[in-house]
């Protein structure tokens, strides 16, 4: 065995050295009428997975978000535990920053929507859609609920889909057929909140014109980054024609008052998306180094992307582009769009205790094991996820425990014990260390297109690599004979090093782990052309356990617990 360098250790010259991009992202407002759930994180997630990639290269990298606070339900909510909704959606909102703090989510800012940037940006956006001949005021026919003596939103009646005759749909759009329609469209309409028929009743609304912008979106769907599956599903979209938006509601309502209409709302999906605004303007006042008009100008070279689930991709491809544009706003450069989660291959359900909330997860088992699941399964398409919660504590416990983190806990020890946490000066097998650098431009590429799946088993299959090396090199045995004991040093500096570039690889998903691994490995903040650098003749501190194996027993008690 040759103890030698490496070769190529600037072989990833190509990214440590691109300009640096500035790109603003944002990810989908949670409604804060409830807790986040694990459906809430894949996107989060996956989200999170990306911007920490971008950061690791050097790119300047905004993660905004918040929380979406506006429309009758939340009213109905404050109102049903005898709260003012602002009060109300502030506790809310708090829960839901903890668990996000929790699960490792990178936020810069988490905004609410009930905000005064938000209202101002909603007022003067609304009043430039006019200024350009955009809205209209026309009287419709409106669900009323004769009972509670309000008009319902579309949400809030429920019957069968005048498309597919699917029962049980929402009274705007079909969960089944993905149709969108009028709420009089609806064959049987129930009221969800006193369960009665609805009467319809006249009011005046007002509508934002999509189809004035018909021609624009056809171009920026061809030149955004959108998914080829969605593209199609928006030129469905564009065959059925595109109808005026209703982006006005009648009092109550909790939300803001349409400047110049009293007693009128705008609609929450108005606001709400200018809340990404909203968010990132409060983030820039905090901070004066950051220019809001430089990233949001109709002209700015930045770079904006909007992470958001398939549920909601008309808002944000059709009516949202629209609106900016309208307004002189700059575009979304890309909308990447993301699957729901199903567990156990079924819908989440209470009462098959597979509705599971953050922080009933958090209380079980670690959260960086489902961002690595997570990972392991998402691609850049719209596809459902599935958390099968067998699969799951398989998948970790063998791909974290007995694959990652193995290769510290099977060879620090020798270092510590024999040659006090010293590395040697060049590499047993540089061969080894050159297959996993020239890996970074392959799961570089996977981490950019969002197909994390594809990276993650680039990486474990790197693993098993690095595991063969010591199993065949058997630092224990070696370390019984005296002659041999040079080569344990050697054999434990090479999978260490292995184990210091799996961790940079590894960082955007497991954030946390990889953390404690770099005070273990003395080695700094991990960048991502650090995978192409040993730690040669290098002192290491002292090794701790880094993750401990995922009980299936706490598994099944988290399921019979939310049963």
């Amino acid at each position: 065995m040759n103890l030698s360098s490496p070769k190529n250790p600037e072989n990833f010259q190509k990214i440590s050295k691109q300009n640096s991009r500035q790109i603003l992202v944002t990810y989908a407002l949670p409604y804060a009428n409830g807790p986040l759930h694990l459906g809430h994180m894949l996107g989060f997630i996956q989200t999170d997975i990306w911007v920490r990639f971008l950061r690791m290269n050097g790119h300047e990298c905004y993660f905004i978000c918040g929380g979406d606070t506006h429309g009758t339900p939340i009213m109905l909510k404050a109102k049903e535990r005898h709260q003012d909704p602002a009060d109300m959606v502030q506790e809310i909102m708090a829960l839901q920053k903890s668990d996000l703090n929790s699960f490792g989510i990178s936020l810069d800012n988490f905004y609410s929507t009930h905000s005064p940037e938000n209202q101002k940006l909603s007022g003067d956006i609304y009043q430039t859609l006019q200024k350009k001949g955009d809205i209209l005021a026309r009287e419709i026919e409106q669900a009323f609920d004769d009972e509670a003596q309000m008009f319902l939103p579309d949400r809030f009646i429920k019957g069968t889909c005048p498309r597919c005759k699917a029962s049980d749909q929402y009274g705007d759009s079909c969960e089944k057929c993905g149709a969108t329609y009028d709420p009089k469209e609806v064959i049987n309409p129930i009221s969800q909140i006193s369960g009665k028929a609805p009467s319809f009743k006249k009011s005046i609304h007002y509508f934002f014109q999509l189809g004035h912008y018909e021609t624009f979106l056809k171009q920026w769907m061809a030149d955004a980054h959108l998914q080829e599956s969605l593209k199609n599903k928006l030129q469905e979209w564009f065959e059925a024609g595109l109808k005026d938006w209703d982006i006005s509601r009648d009092s109550p309502y909790f939300g803001f008052e349409i400047p110049g209409a009293p007693g009128k709302y705008f609609y929450v999906w108005l606001d709400a998306p200018i809340g990404y605004l909203a968010s990132f303007k409060n983030y820039c006042d905090q901070h004066p180094n950051i220019n809001f008009d430089h990233y949001f100008k109709s002209d700015s070279p930045t770079e904006l992307y909007h992470f958001i689930g398939k549920d909601i991709a008309y808002f944000h491809t059709l009516f949202w582009p629209a609106v900016l544009k309208s307004a002189d706003y700059r575009l979304p450069t890309g909308v990447p769009v993301h699957g729901f989660v199903t567990i156990n291959g079924e819908k989440m359900s209470k009462s098959r205790g597979t509705f599971i909330t953050a922080l009933d997860f958090l209380e079980k088992t670690n959260p960086e094991t489902l961002r690595y699941y997570y990972a392991a399964k998402l691609n850049d398409s719209l596809e459902d996820i599935d958390l099968n919660l067998e699969d799951f504590t398989l998948r970790c416990n063998s791909d974290l425990v007995g694959k990652f983190v193995n290769i510290a806990s099977r060879t620090a020890g020798f270092l510590n014990k024999l040659f006090d946490g010293q590395l040697s000066d060049q590499l047993i097998n540089p061969g080894l260390f050159n297959t996993l650098a020239e890996a970074s431009t392959e799961i570089s590429e996977a981490y950019e297109t969002r197909n994390t799946s594809k990276a993650m088993r680039i990486i474990m299959g790197l693993a098993d690599q690095v595991n063969q090396f010591i199993e065949q090199q058997a630092p224990w045995s070696l370390a019984k004979d005296p002659e041999k004991k040079y080569l344990v040093q050697a054999v434990c500096t090479q999978a260490l090093n292995n184990f210091y570039q799996l961790c940079v690889y590894l960082k955007p998903v497991l954030p946390e782990l990889v953390k404690k691994a770099e005070l273990f490995l003395n080695a700094g903040e991990l960048r991502f052309v650090d995978a192409q650098k040993p730690l040669l003749a290098h002192k290491i501190s002292v090794f701790t356990p880094l993750l401990t194996r995922i009980d299936p027993e706490q598994i099944k008690t988290l399921v019979n617990q939310n049963q």
